[in-house]
Parts: C-alpha cells; structure tokens; sequence
C-alpha cells in the first residue's frame, strides 16, 4: 500500500459546515483542562472518604496528577495512531473513553479503582490533544491557523475557570458529583461525527514532490520547540504546585488566596490569547517566543521578590500574559514544521513534552526549595526564563536580517490571494485577449511561486512565506480555475 499524506484545502476552499466545525473542536479543547480542575475541589473530601486505606493521603494526590503521567506516556503513540487511521476515528474513540472514565468516579467503591478510571482518562486526553491540534493544522494555514488557536487556548482559559468553579459548587454537596461533569464529553459525540471529517487524501507523487523528506534543519526546528515546551512548562509549573507553600512562607495561608492568584493567572492567560493571531502575524514565531518568555521572566522575579500579596497578584498575572502567548505559540510553530503526513505524531510529542514537564516540575524544585527556598526557585525560574527570551530573541534578530525587504514585497497570504485573483482573470481566452504583457506578467509570478516551492518548508518560512499557501496556490485549485492547456505555456525548465 502506497503512502499517503494529508492536505488541508481550508485555506483554498471554505469548509463544509464551517461554524460547526470550528465550534466543535473549541468545545472539544474544553475537555482537556476539565480533566484536573473540576475534581480538584473534592480532593480532601476523597481522602477522608477513603481514610481506611493504606496510604490514603498519598493515593489521594495521585487522583489529580495521574492523567499527567498518563498523558505523557501514551501521547506519542496516540499521534501515531492518529497519523495511521485517522484524527476523526481516534478523536471520537477518545472521547467516548473521556467519558466512561471521567465518569466511573460516581461508582468505583475503591480508590485503587479511581486511580485506574484516571489513567484511562489521562490517555483519553492524550488521544484527545494530539487528534485536536493536527486536526485545526489540517483545517487552517498561516494566519487563519494562528487565529483559531489563540481562540482555542481562551477557550481552554476561561472554560478551565468554569469548571473548577462548578466542580467546587459540586463537590460542596457531594464529593462524587464533579465526576458526573466529565459526561458533557458523550454530549460532543454526535457534533463530533457529524462536523469533522478526516482532510482528503493526495498521492505519494504529489506529496513527495512538494514536501519530500524533512530537511535536517526543519528536524532540528521541530527538537527545538519541543525542548522549549518541556523547559517551559517545568517552569511554568511551579506556580500551581510551589505558589500555595511560598504564600504560606510569607504568612499569606488561606487557600481561598492562592486559588485567587492561580485563578488571575488563568484568566490574564486567557484573555490575551484571544489576541494571539494578530500578535503571531506582526511578530512572528521566534518574537512571540521572545516576548512570552520575558514576560514570564518578569512575573517569575517578582513573585520571588514579593513581599505582600497584592505584588504576588500583580506578578501572576504578567505570568499569564506570557503563558497565554507561549501555549498557543509552541503547537502552531510544531505544525507548521511538521510534515502532513506526521501532524498526529509530533503533536503527541509535544503534548508528552507539555506534560512531562509537568510531571518532574514538583520532583526538580523540591530539592531546590530546601537549597534555597520558594523564593529562590522562583527567581532561578526567572533566570532560566530569561535565558529562553535571549536565545529566541536573537533567533528572531538573525531571521530579519537576513531577510531582503524587496524579496517580500507582500505577506504571504496577499501574495497567495494576488495570484489567485490572477489566475481567476487571465483563463485562456483571456490571456490571449489581454496580450503578451499580461500573460508575462502571469508567468513571471507562477515562476517565483515554482521557485519558492522548491526551496526546503523551513527555508520558506524564513522568508517570510506559508509553504502550505504556496503549495495550494501551485495545485490546490489548478483543475477549477486554470485550463489544462496553460501548463505547455511555462517555459520547460520551470514545469511542475
């Protein structure tokens, strides 16, 4: 069986149901953040619920970090499964087992039986996770991309902040009921089946002659920003696991308090990845990188300097506005990296790196805590943070230089619709009809697109352009707008 490849038309033709589609994988970019924050509330009442257990209190900690571990571990080969039969078949299977997981809290009588039900649930994330970010790759490219996945991230912001709310409102009259919400996963079951469809499929020709094999500096790229998402979200992670002891430290106890600043942090991530799309397409990736790690940097220092907790709200919330740039940052960067073929794959590897930060965070700043206390790992945070910012900074510095200005006279998507809009005008007929000026200058344009095609995707990226476009702009509408017959006018070096 020959190998096959997935192209998005999304950013050649407007999708069927396009409404539904698009809020249907927000709805479904819910579920992930659902997973810890709406039993979180009802940890103690757990634990005293199981108290007659041997180790209850540790096993009780294990209920809210075990889909972490679980995430992690199955993340890659959930991607690679996704590439293989498909993100709508893993996506609806992943859901369904959401689901009956998440929802096996209201009868399991054991806690060894909860923590089983977890780790069901942390793979049903995964699955989740990988098939929902390479599918918005497949249905959306270059701006439009970045659009939807800031949008994406606020909803998983503000839809986190509604479900730990109702999951403590729950958990206040019993401590099953929280479980009972992970059943709103069956209700996107049909949305599911009726508006994602798998993208269509293209040959292996044709996929080898625009996409080939992965050049050794896009490989490199995609290790990069898999590094970073791992560094990061170690970093990132002591705010939920270290911020509570660190107030404490500073005579500030109340667990209402930490949830506030926890909660702030969240809503600030939220709200300023609504503004992601924009910020992405003015600054680029390695920029954003750039900027959402100093901003990290900064809220990190001051909550290591932070003597009263008004400046520790203050520095949380500049945490969040860095955290809401660099989320969405890291998985539209990895898919424009990635090949089309292995979305499903890379998108698991860095949903494992995510998490796998997560995971070891407590387990590295723990001894460095009794070194050199809360604060001093916050500010080593800062430090490492700052570190990042330089690296992606100059990065960001060395890309615009080394671009021409006259090279890229328009953005990728004005050049991309400046074609089309030629190639809807200039038919056959009408080329003859215009003259010779008109169709040289047709013909000088599909010349720098061809050129363009043949330079490696990460190169392309560096000048400026989206691959995607300009391979969709080559092939992806040629039968619908373009006479077969237009082909024997391009000179013969320059066929495609």
């Amino acid at each position: 069986m020959s190998s096959v490849v997935e192209y998005s038309q999304a950013s050649v033709h407007p999708p069927r149901h396009g409404v539904g589609r698009r809020l249907t994988l927000l709805l479904v970019s819910t579920l992930t953040i659902m997973a810890g924050a709406t039993i979180s509330p009802s940890l103690p009442a757990i634990e005293a619920h199981f108290r007659a257990t041997e180790h209850a209190a540790l096993l009780t900690r294990f209920v809210l970090t075990m889909p972490s571990l679980f995430i992690a571990l199955s993340a890659p080969l959930v991607g690679l499964a996704a590439d293989r039969i498909g993100r709508r078949m893993v996506l609806l299977a992943a859901i369904v087992l959401y689901g009956l997981a998440g929802m096996s809290g209201l009868i399991v009588e054991s806690l060894q039986g909860l923590l089983v039900g977890r780790a069901l649930l942390g793979i049903a994330v995964a699955g989740i996770m990988t098939s929902g970010t390479a599918l918005v790759a497949d249905y959306f490219a270059g701006p439009e991309r970045d659009r939807f996945m800031g949008l994406q991230s606020a909803f998983v912001g503000f839809g986190g902040l509604m479900f730990l709310v109702g999951g403590g409102l729950l958990a206040e009259v019993h401590w099953r009921f929280p479980f009972g919400v992970y059943g709103f996963a069956i209700l996107l079951v049909p949305l599911v089946a009726l508006f994602i469809l798998d993208p269509s499929r293209v040959s292996e020709q044709v996929a080898a002659r625009h996409v080939g094999r992965p050049s050794r500096g896009t490989g490199m790229a995609l290790l990069a920003v898999l590094a970073t998402a791992l560094i990061s979200n170690i970093i990132f992670y002591l705010i939920p696991t270290q911020l509570p002891f660190h107030l404490q430290s500073l005579g500030i106890g109340a667990p209402s308090q930490a949830g506030l600043a926890i909660g702030l942090m969240s809503l600030a991530a939220a709200t300023v990845s609504l503004v992601f799309g924009r910020l992405r397409s003015s600054l680029g990736p390695q920029a954003m990188f750039a900027l959402s790690f100093a901003l990290m940097a900064t809220g990190f220092a001051l909550v290591g300097l932070a003597a009263a907790f008004p400046a520790v709200l203050a520095a949380t919330v500049i945490v969040g506005l860095g955290l809401g740039l660099v989320m969405p940052n890291l998985s539209s960067t990895a898919m424009s990296l990635a090949d089309p073929a292995k979305r499903g794959r890379v998108s698991g590897a860095l949903t494992a790196s995510i998490f796998i930060g997560h995971f070891v965070s407590p387990l590295m700043s723990q001894p460095l805590i009794r070194a050199v206390g809360s604060g001093g790992v916050f500010l080593a945070g800062s430090g490492l943070l700052a570190c990042l910012m330089i690296l992606t900074a100059t990065a960001a510095w060395k890309i615009h230089a080394q671009a021409s200005p006259t090279s890229v006279a328009m953005t990728a998507t004005e050049f991309s619709s400046a074609y089309h809009q030629d190639q809807a005008r200039h038919d056959l007929v009408g080329t003859l009809s215009a003259g010779l000026r008109a169709m040289q200058r047709h013909r000088a344009k599909r010349r720098m697109m061809v050129r363009l095609s043949r330079l490696d995707p990460h190169l392309i990226r560096d000048i400026g352009f989206d691959p995607e476009l300009v391979y969709a702009a080559l092939d992806g509408s040629w039968d619908e707008v373009d006479p077969g017959s237009f082909h024997s006018y391009l000179p013969r070096k320059e066929r495609v």
